[in-house]
């Protein structure tokens, strides 16, 4: 019988640091396939609760489109608002009010998986930073494409501009439509829900804050 030798067998294996990444990227590439299937068999069920033949040539890759577009539509889970501006904060050179307005947005409702959508306006005052004007829009998206509720997107995208370059205050204001109340429930085609959430208003002078209340109404 052939001798083991002890002292290489009592020795750890140490991988080359590329052998552990190609670990952990085969371990993340193995999770994403895996949640692809599942979102494909979601869609599938669906579709035959429906009792429609999902075999016929218009439904046969309706499962596989229903997860790209999901998957799209979701896509906010993956980006932190740090990592969405990203290099994008900058030294202040003024104090006057920033505002962008009407920035579109697209969500899925968290009570039925309805979409909404509509406009948000994001203004502030700066402190010692500013946020690169793009950036705004890349916040809105970030919480937007996620299972939603209107009220949140707005708390979240003030909380993220605060958090990112403390102004001395900022103003969110979303206009959306739901599909859970135009196609479903109450059917009203016409109606708009609006939600504000503001901090530091108290900080500004009274002509700032009148600049302020004119972008609320």
């Amino acid at each position: 019988m052939p001798k083991t030798n002890k002292s290489l067998r009592s020795q750890p294996i140490n991988l080359p640091p590329e052998a552990a990444e190609l670990g952990a990227v085969t371990r993340a590439t193995a999770r994403a396939v895996q949640k692809q299937q599942s979102a494909v068999e979601a869609g599938r069920r669906i579709l035959d609760l429906t009792g429609e033949n999902t075999e016929r040539e218009g439904l046969r890759d309706t499962p596989q489109r229903f997860a790209k577009a999901y998957q799209a539509l979701l896509d906010g889970y993956n980006l932190s608002p740090a990592e969405a501006v990203g290099k994008g904060v900058f030294p202040s050179e003024g104090q006057g009010l920033v505002a962008v307005e009407d920035v579109e947005f697209y969500s899925m409702c968290e009570h039925h998986l309805l979409p909404f959508w509509g406009k948000a306006t994001v203004a502030y005052f700066p402190g010692e930073k500013i946020l690169g004007l793009s950036k705004i829009p890349r916040l809105v998206d970030v919480f937007a494409r996620r299972v939603q509720v209107q009220e949140r997107i707005t708390q979240q995208v003030l909380d993220a501009v605060q958090n990112l370059i403390s102004p001395r205050a900022v103003m969110v204001k979303v206009q959306a439509q739901h599909l859970c109340m135009m196609m479903r429930g109450v059917e009203k085609q016409q109606s708009q829900t609006t939600t504000q959430s503001i901090y530091g208003f108290d900080n500004l002078q009274d002509y700032e804050k009148q600049q302020l209340l004119r972008l609320m109404k």
